[in-house]
């Protein structure tokens, strides 16, 4: 990839502005790439054009919004090896995990065109009361307008892509601000979008400093944030933005529960993957793993086998399966929590060792809830493990959280499974799978700390737009 200057999508058209920062990759760090970052008058730009295209959008009829959004989704199938190789560059995912990425961000779009023909309001009975008698009524769904996406860098094409996709199905414009550690693939979907035939401001793609974000948020034209992040700096975000729908999808520290009846090969197998796959940074990723005290040697001794057997290296590497982290500052932070846990009694059974930012997978055992390991997203390559005696015990203690995202349990005890679904405190409950099982049409966010409202593209296209009511009376 060659060391040029990636302009940003402003208006329709492509601009370098005087402003630019560098991407390296997180496993060498090799100089990817320089891109241009928006001033404050290249926002308030931004935010005209999105107004006018916003306009535009509210117009269109439904089959132009579903072609359109059709045309996307084959432009990221044509160029599907392109957008891998850029997200395993930029964001150091194996090239594997980033050819899946691609294939979600496909059916997210996918998913978006079915949704842009369909999507629509309800009949209101208003006859329920005698003053509604004679009368007609029903809901619309209407854009809110202008949506400001803010993403982050560890899934840089389909968590875009699930902002991007029902904003312009609901007829929304968009604006987004991607991750300064992986803006290429946000700016390479700007590309396909430029070729979908819809109105050519209706996504902008505008990296920006944090501080331009005032910017936005003073700025009345734009009527909702959406933010995928950090829970710390996804909540300060609302309190400032008190006056805007602010959609909020946060971190997590996502517990795994097996019982005595589960698939233990298969659980071992699926927790593993969640909890290693691209170094754990996945909000969802397996982070508390409680298993039944009769079958936890076993877990332990094959968990601990599978993470000591994951193999280390290039991105590009068709063999790789752990990967560096985004940068050392992120390892050196878990390797700190590690170091700390151990300090405080826990044991470590595999792992525990960083070189730069790649940090090994690491499986820690008798831990405490007061650990940060246990208490906060790591965000990292690390498990905890413990054990219960009673199911009702393992609930207590997967409730025993402020993070409240997804949560996984392995049973095969049907009345279990749906305890499990009635007392969690979680966004979604998977049974018999990771806590990262995750489909793109499926509601995803989460309680507590976590978030407010919800992804998957009909849900969030109900969070993008406003229902509003006409009550007709025909005989007057």
């Amino acid at each position: 990839m060659a060391t040029t200057t990636k302009p940003l999508l402003l208006g329709g058209a492509w601009r370098e502005t005087g402003q630019t920062r560098e991407v390296r990759s997180p496993y060498n760090n090799e100089l990817l790439a320089r891109f241009s970052v928006a001033a404050r008058g290249d926002v308030e730009e931004a935010i005209a054009s999105a107004s006018r295209a916003a306009a535009e959008m509210r117009e269109l009829p439904r089959h132009t919004l579903a072609e359109s959004l059709r045309r996307m989704a084959d432009g990221l199938g044509s160029r599907a090896e392109e957008f891998a190789r850029t997200i395993a560059l930029e964001a150091g995912k194996p090239i594997k995990t980033a050819r899946a990425e691609v294939e979600r961000a496909l059916m997210t779009f996918t998913y978006a065109s079915e949704e842009a023909r369909r999507f629509a309001g309800e009949v209101v009975p208003l006859d329920g009361q005698s003053t509604g008698a004679g009368r007609t009524g029903w809901t619309e769904r209407f854009p809110r307008g202008v949506v400001f996406g803010i993403t982050p860098f560890n899934f840089p094409l389909n968590l875009v892509a699930h902002k991007v996709a029902p904003a312009l199905a609901s007829r929304n414009a968009i604006i987004v601000k991607p991750s300064p550690r992986t803006p290429l693939t946000a700016l390479l979907l700007g590309e396909v979008f430029l070729e979908s035939g819809l109105p050519a401001s209706a996504l902008q793609v505008v990296p920006m400093e944090v501080e331009t974000i005032d910017t936005v948020l003073e700025d009345e034209r734009v009527a909702m944030i959406s933010f995928t992040g950090s829970a710390e700096v996804g909540w300060l975000l609302r309190e400032r933005a008190a006056r805007k729908t602010v959609a909020l999808e946060l971190g997590g520290n996502a517990p795994v529960i097996v019982d005595e009846t589960a698939d233990l090969n298969y659980a071992v197998g699926r927790t593993a993957l969640s909890a290693f796959a691209y170094a754990g940074q996945v909000c969802i990723s397996a982070q508390r793993v409680l298993v039944h005290e009769s079958i936890a040697e076993e877990f332990t001794g094959k968990f601990v086998e599978k993470a000591a057997q994951l193999r280390a290296g290039d991105p590009l590497d068709e063999a790789t399966e752990i990967s560096n982290m985004i940068d050392e500052a992120a390892a050196r932070r878990a390797e700190d929590w590690i170091n700390e846990a151990v300090a405080a009694g826990a044991r470590l059974l595999c792992g525990g060792r960083r070189e730069g930012s790649l940090l090994e997978a690491t499986v820690l055992a008798d831990v405490h809830s007061e650990m940060r390991v246990c208490s906060e997203e790591v965000f990292a390559p690390v498990a905890t493990l413990q054990t219960f005696g009673d199911f009702e015990e393992a609930l207590t203690e997967a409730n025993n959280t402020r993070y409240g995202l997804q949560a996984g349990v392995f049973t095969r005890d049907m009345a279990r499974a749906l305890r499990a679904f009635g007392a969690l405190d979680f966004g979604g409950v998977i049974v018999n799978d990771s806590p990262t099982f995750r489909v793109d049409n499926m509601p995803y966010g989460g309680v507590k700390l976590s978030g407010a409202g919800r992804e998957g593209i009909r849900y969030a296209m109900e969070e993008m737009t406003e229902p509003r009511l006409i009550v007709i009376d025909p005989q007057h």
